[in-house]
C-alpha cells in the first residue's frame, strides 16, 4: 500500500509542478550565492540572505509592512501579465506580446486620467480594451494568415511602445521626460484603497491586490469549470480536431488573444492607476514587466493559483536587491538570480518527465518484486496446466 502512495505522489501533477518550482528557485539562488562568493566571499552570505529578507531588511514592524505593501503593489500587475501568457499558453499560443499588450494599457489609462481626467473605472476599463485590442490584432493574424503570433507580438511589442511614447508626450511634466503625477494631476482617477493604505501605512496599495488574486481564480474557474474553457484548451491540444468536433477554431483563437490581451493592459492599469510609478517618455525599451510574466507563469506550474505565489516570489526577489550593500555589489545581482530562476523554468518538463520516469520505475519494481505467494495456488491432485499427474 505503502508503494502505491508513493508512487501516486512522483506521479501527481501538482507535486510535479510545485517540486519542479521549489528545485528552479533552489538552483537559482544556489548559483546567485556562488555568484556573490565569486564577486566579493566577505560578504555573500549577507548578500544572499538580504536578497531573501527584501523587507525583512528594517527592523521596525511598521516600516516591513509599509515595503511589504510595495512589494504587492508591483506583484499586481506582474500577476496579470503571468495570467496573460498562462491564459494563451493553454490554448497552444505563446503571448511573449504580453509586453506590448501591457504598454498599450499603460497608455491608455494615463491618457484618460492625465488629458481626460476620467474616473478610475473608466480609465481601467479603457487599459483593458486597448490590451484586448491588441491581442485581437494577433490573433487574427493568426487565425486567417496563419501569421506566428510571435513574430507578431514582437513587432507589436515595438511599435505599441513607439506609439504610447507619442500619446504620453502631451501630458509630460514640463522639462522633464516623465508623465504628470496622476495623484495631483487627476485623484479621482487613483484606484480607491478601501483602507489598504491605513493598514499598510503605504498610500500606494489599493484594490489593484485583491482585484487580481479574484481575477486569477475566475481565469481558473474559466479554464477547468466552463464550457468556453474546455473549447478552448480543445482547440489548443489539436485545433483541426477541434474543427471537426464543430468548435469554431478561429473564433477560439481570436478570443483567446483577446483575453489574454485584456488581462496584461489591465495589469498596466493596476500599477500606473495607483500612481505609484510614472511613464517616461522617452523610454526606448519595452518594460520587463511583460516579460517576466513569462517566467512567473512557468514558475507557477502553468496554474493560476500558482502564478500568484510565484508572482509575489520574483517581485520579493527583485526587490530584495535594493537593499544590498553597494560598495559590495551591484543591485541587479537580483535581477540576475531571478533570470537564472526563470531560465531553469524552461527545465520544468525535463524535471517533470524525470519524475514520471522514475514513478514508472517504481511501479515496475513493485510489479517484479511482488511475492510468489500472492498468485493462486493450482488445484490439488493437478499440475499447473490443469492436467492429472
Amino acid at each position: 500500500m505503502e508503494g502505491k502512495q508513493y508512487k501516486s505522489i512522483w506521479k501527481n501533477k501538482m507535486f510535479q509542478s510545485l517540486a519542479a518550482s521549489l528545485l528552479s528557485i533552489a538552483i537559482g539562488l544556489l548559483v546567485g550565492f556562488l555568484a556573490l562568493l565569486i564577486i566579493n566571499p566577505s560578504g555573500a552570505w549577507q548578500g544572499i540572505t538580504t536578497i531573501i529578507k527584501n523587507f525583512f531588511y528594517y527592523p521596525s514592524a511598521a516600516a516591513r509592512l509599509k515595503y511589504f505593501g510595495s512589494t504587492l503593489v508591483k506583484t499586481a500587475p506582474l500577476l496579470m501579465c503571468s495570467l496573460s501568457v498562462l491564459f494563451a499558453y493553454k490554448v497552444g499560443l505563446f503571448n511573449i506580446g504580453a509586453a506590448g499588450q501591457y504598454v498599450i494599457g499603460a497608455g491608455a489609462c494615463l491618457y484618460c486620467a492625465l488629458a481626460l481626467n476620467l474616473h478610475w473605472s473608466v480609465c481601467l476599463i479603457a487599459a483593458i480594451a486597448a490590451g484586448a485590442l491588441l491581442g485581437a490584432v494577433s490573433g487574427a493574424l493568426k487565425a486567417y494568415l496563419n501569421v506566428n503570433e510571435v513574430i507578431s507580438c514582437i513587432m507589436l511589442n515595438w511599435i505599441s511602445l513607439y506609439l504610447v511614447n507619442m500619446l504620453l508626450n502631451n501630458v509630460k511634466e514640463v522639462a522633464s521626460p516623465y508623465t504628470l503625477p496622476i495623484g495631483s494631476a487627476s485623484p479621482g482617477s487613483v484606484l480607491p484603497t478601501l483602507g489598504l493604505n491605513k493598514f499598510f501605512s503605504n498610500n500606494y496599495v489599493t484594490i489593484a491586490i485583491p482585484l487580481a488574486m479574484v481575477v486569477a481564480v475566475l481565469i481558473w474557474i474559466l479554464l477547468e469549470k466552463t464550457k468556453l474553457g474546455y473549447e478552448l484548451k480543445a482547440t489548443g491540444f489539436n485545433k483541426f480536431a477541434a474543427k471537426y468536433a464543430g468548435m469554431k477554431q478561429k473564433r477560439n483563437l481570436i478570443l483567446t488573444m483577446v483575453i489574454a490581451g485584456g488581462l496584461a493592459g489591465m495589469g498596466a492599469g493596476l500599477l500606473y492607476l495607483t500612481g505609484f510609478e510614472q511613464w517616461q517618455c522617452t523610454q526606448s525599451s519595452v518594460p520587463a514587466m511583460g516579460f517576466n510574466g513569462i517566467a512567473a507563469a512557468f514558475l507557477g506550474g502553468l496554474h493560476p493559483i500558482g502564478t500568484v505565489f510565484s508572482s509575489y516570489f520574483i517581485q520579493h526577489i527583485t526587490n530584495g536587491g535594493a537593499y544590498l550593500d553597494k560598495s559590495m555589489y551591484s543591485a541587479q545581482i537580483s535581477d540576475f538570480i531571478s533570470a537564472l530562476i526563470i531560465y531553469l523554468c524552461g527545465f520544468v518538463l525535463f524535471f517533470k518527465q524525470f519524475m514520471n520516469a522514475r514513478a514508472a520505475k517504481l511501479e515496475e519494481k513493485q510489479r517484479t518484486s511482488a511475492p510468489a505467494a500472492d498468485s493462486p495456488a493450482p488445484p490439488d491432485g493437478g499440475t499447473e496446466e490443469g492436467g492429472e499427474k
